[in-house]
């Protein structure tokens, strides 16, 4: 078996979870068959080719190669709103493009829902993203290290959102958070995806300029392990997600997850997270200091059937299974 793991990881498309995610996966699936599985190569003859994005360069790629072409649907349409300019007319391009591939992998069972209604025809599978737990764990020096470096004393509380500057990652609720609780430090990490086409992107470079002390904008940092080992909290107020690497890498770091309620992360998340409707209830989420303690001893072990290892195996599985049919 040969088999092609391709993503386009140039320009912003690299600072996309799902470049993270791609390269992820290689990475343990090479370690298991290093001499089964290539990465980005443009070289035709494969037994199969597994495309995690879907832009022009994977699109282009997909004409010309052969064997299997699967494609991991890290998006669907409805993550679109609220995060780019010009959605309906992206999303109108779906099926089309979603129907160039020979099988799709879903990574939810909202997803994997979602996509059978749009393409019923699609040959599907439900694979889970995982999660890399020997580089995401509870570390202290990490830990004091990151809060050093922007400025936050040790016994600070820190509430963490890792994600891309968008009015679909919740953007504004956080920053009402922070007006709301201004005794605790909020911290994001991320840019903006798609540059000045990012949904809102001026109003929200004012609101970041105009806002608390208690709120701090890093941009990327160069080890996001460090992020996470140096939060209390970990806050996604996401509007539409499928299924976020960062909740498993902040969950594999034991740190407790505050988190919107939406059916993926209820459907997956619910018995490891507090799941809020509305900025108060958040609040009072993160006020409650005896259900925190409780969520984080639960945090690290709910990601055991996440591990990357696993999640490897059964793509694995599913490359020969695909090949064996084809």
């Amino acid at each position: 078996m040969r088999a092609n793991i391709f993503v386009e990881d140039i320009f912003f498309f690299k600072y996309i979870g799902c470049s993270t995610l791609a390269k992820t996966l290689y990475r343990q699936i090479s370690e298991k068959h290093p001499y089964d599985v290539a990465w980005n190569s443009y070289q035709p003859d494969f037994d199969l080719v597994h495309y995690h994005s879907f832009g022009p360069m994977a699109l282009t790629h997909r004409s010309y190669t052969k064997g299997v072409k699967i494609l991991t649907a890290h998006s669907t349409p409805r993550l679109n709103d609220g995060n780019v300019a010009f959605s309906t007319i992206i999303n109108n391009q779906y099926p089309k493009i979603y129907g160039k591939f020979d099988h799709i992998i879903a990574i939810t069972p909202p997803s994997l829902r979602e996509i059978q209604e749009m393409l019923p025809d699609m040959p599907t599978t439900l694979i889970p993203n995982g999660v890399n737990r020997k580089k995401f764990y509870p570390d202290e020096e990490k830990r004091r290290r990151f809060r050093r470096c922007i400025g936050v004393p040790d016994d600070a509380t820190v509430v963490l959102t890792v994600a891309q500057e968008t009015p679909r990652k919740g953007i504004y609720d956080f920053l009402k958070l922070a007006e709301r609780m201004p005794d605790v430090t909020f911290v994001w990490v991320g840019g903006y995806p798609y540059s000045v086409l990012s949904k809102d992107y001026a109003k929200i470079e004012m609101m970041k300029r105009s806002c608390g002390k208690n709120v701090i904008f890093t941009g990327f940092v160069p080890d996001i392990t460090e992020a996470y080992a140096g939060a209390d909290i970990f806050l996604l107020p996401s509007y539409a997600e499928i299924m976020p690497m960062v909740l498993l890498e902040a969950l594999a770091t034991g740190v407790p997850v505050v988190a919107r309620d939406i059916p993926e992360f209820r459907e997956v998340f619910g018995d490891a997270s507090f799941l809020f409707s509305d900025i108060h209830e958040a609040a009072g989420f993160m006020r409650d200091e005896n259900a925190l303690r409780r969520l984080k001893a639960i945090s690290r072990p709910f990601t055991e059937r996440f591990d990357i290892n696993r999640i490897a195996d059964e793509h694995l599985n599913t490359y020969r299974r695909l090949i064996d049919e084809a």
